[in-house]
Parts: structure tokens; sequence; C-alpha cells
């Protein structure tokens, strides 16, 4: 008994000298919460500069002027051609004093061309110079021969020479005043003169053959 009461003593002295127990709370583990990003938005404003020193709206296509009209006085296209190869363009061509007969010289005609309705070659103008006065008329004859066919028709009167007062007599002669019986779109032109005065013919010039082409368009 008297050791329990020791015992007693012992743990009443230990209890009285121990420091008083501090009470300590256990922490609480914290909750991290994840931070919330803030969400910037960004707006993009489009700004369109329109310069100041240009149209804002776009100008029409303007229209093109009508073509102009070719003048009247202008070559048809078709009858724009160059002139044939041994034509003369540059002067008369004269012909061979021996083709006058004694009764004409210094004959001449302007081209070799003639045809109906080509404006080039529309008129052809013939010169000759009697070598008697006494000739006061000079008259034109003229035929058509077909080149296809060979065949030379009659002789027709074409017209009067028209005289200069110095022996000279001038006449011009177009395509169009062959006679439409004869007319043949590829053929010679013939002619011969023939002199006279109020008595009768005088003289004829030789027949002056296969020297004019005669067609119906520009050659």
């Amino acid at each position: 008994m008297r050791k329990l009461l020791i015992l007693l003593l012992a743990f009443a002295l230990a209890a009285c000298g121990a420091p008083p127990a501090v009470a300590t709370e256990v922490p609480t583990e914290a909750v991290v919460e994840p931070t919330q990003t803030a969400v910037v938005v960004v707006e993009t404003v489009v700004v369109t500069v329109v310069p100041t020193d240009m149209p804002t709206e776009v100008p029409s296509a303007t229209p093109l002027p009508p073509p102009t009209e070719v003048p009247p006085t202008a070559v048809p296209p078709t009858q724009a051609v160059a002139a044939p190869a041994g034509a003369a363009t540059d002067g008369p061509i004269t012909v061979d004093n021996v083709l006058g007969a004694g009764w004409f010289v210094d004959m001449t005609r302007s081209k070799n061309e003639l045809s109906l309705r080509c404006q080039l070659n529309k008129e052809i103008t013939f010169y000759v110079k009697v070598t008697d006065p006494k000739i006061t008329m000079v008259d034109f004859f003229y035929r058509i021969v077909d080149k296809s066919t060979g065949t030379a028709f009659e002789w027709q009167a074409g017209g009067r020479m028209i005289p200069d007062g110095n022996g000279g007599f001038t006449f011009t002669f177009a395509g169009d005043q062959v006679s439409a019986n004869y007319r043949k779109p590829s053929a010679w032109l013939d002619y011969q003169f023939a002199g006279s005065n109020n008595t009768g013919v005088m003289g004829r010039s030789e027949k002056i053959e296969k020297q004019i082409n005669y067609s119906f368009d520009c050659p």
C-alpha cells in the first residue's frame, strides 16, 4: 500500500512540473485552385484608306468614234492595183511613124490598157499630126479582136479628133464607148486614123494592131 501512495505522489509531482500541453491544430491542407487567366479580346479594326488624288468611281469605257467613210475621191480597193509591167505611166507612148503610112507622124497614146469599168484604165488619149495641110479632119476608127478565139469584129467609127490649129489632132476614147455588141473580157483594141477634108478621105494610117489590151476590169 505504501508503494502505491509513493507512485501516486510521484505522478502528481510530475504532473505539476510538466509544461502545459499546447494544443496544436493540425493544419489543414490548403487547396490550391488554378488561377483563371484573363482572356483579352483584341478587336482588329480594318481601316480602308482612300487616296484623295484618285477618283472614287471607276470611269466607264469611252466608246471609240465610228470609222469615217472613204472620201469619194479615193480609188476603191478593188481598183487600186499596180500598173502592169511594161505599161507606160510617166508619159505618152510613141507609135512608129511607119504606121502613119506617110499621112501621119508623131503619133502617141497615153497608155496600153483600156477597160470598161476600171477607173485606172478608163480612157486613152490619142494624138497625131498630119503631113498634108489639106487634111482638115481626122477620124478615129477601132475594132475589137477576141483573144480567146481570135475573132476580129467589124471596124467601128470612134469619133472625130479635135484639131489644135498646128496640124495636130487629139482624141480621148473611153472603154464604155466600145459597142456593147463587141465587148469581150479579154481582147485587143486595134485602131486606125483617117484624114479627110470637105472633098472626102485623103489618106489612112496603117492598122495599128495588138498594142492595146481591152478588158472589163482592172488587169
